[in-house]
């Protein structure tokens, strides 16, 4: 080959080689995935939250209100756990609060919590729990002779007098406050 011809066909060459590596036309183009690392998502990342920041952030100090009429009862969530976590992903909800042996007020709520990871409790006067075999929670106010248990978990903690729990009885709407 003469030297002439070489250098033609290294150009040649050349651009055929630049023309595979360009952008294809509109009509030709097809989708090529991008390399990424293991576990990495390719949704673009946010600083900001759609689900309310309670369930998203530290839920610890998170005060859940309590109303029947025109009596209410704040409970602040104490422990982060999966039972905590799950409750406060179904309010706000309406609840029926009754009496209950003397110790407690209680309520069913609409499904059993996820609790799996939760530590058991020894409850006291002024905690809200979760009662496990049950699936119910119980506003504490006499927990004389009741010990620690594996199947009662620690949501929060309230401050009412026995007055205002008698009152807090009946129909409730339970709702985030802060």
């Amino acid at each position: 080959m003469r030297k002439g011809n070489l250098t033609a066909a290294a150009a040649l060459v050349l651009t055929l080689a630049l023309a595979a590596c360009s952008t294809p036309s509109t009509d030709e183009a097809t989708p090529t995935a991008a390399p990424s690392m293991p576990g990495a998502s390719s949704a673009p990342l946010s600083t900001t939250s759609t689900a309310p920041p309670s369930i998203d952030q530290d839920i610890v100090g998170t005060v859940v209100r309590f109303t029947v009429d025109s009596e209410s009862v704040d409970v602040t969530i104490g422990v982060d756990s999966p039972a905590t976590r799950d409750f406060l992903s179904m309010l706000p909800l309406t609840l029926t609060l009754e009496e209950f042996n003397g110790r407690e007020k209680i309520a069913d709520l609409p499904r059993a919590l996820e609790y799996e990871g939760s530590p058991g409790s020894d409850p006291e006067d002024g905690h809200l729990i979760y009662f496990i075999p049950w699936g119910n929670i119980g506003f504490y106010y006499n927990t004389d002779g009741i010990g620690y248990s594996d199947q009662t978990l620690h949501l929060g903690t309230y401050n009412a007098t026995l007055e205002e729990l008698e009152r807090l009885e009946g129909h409730a709407t339970v709702e985030i406050v802060r």
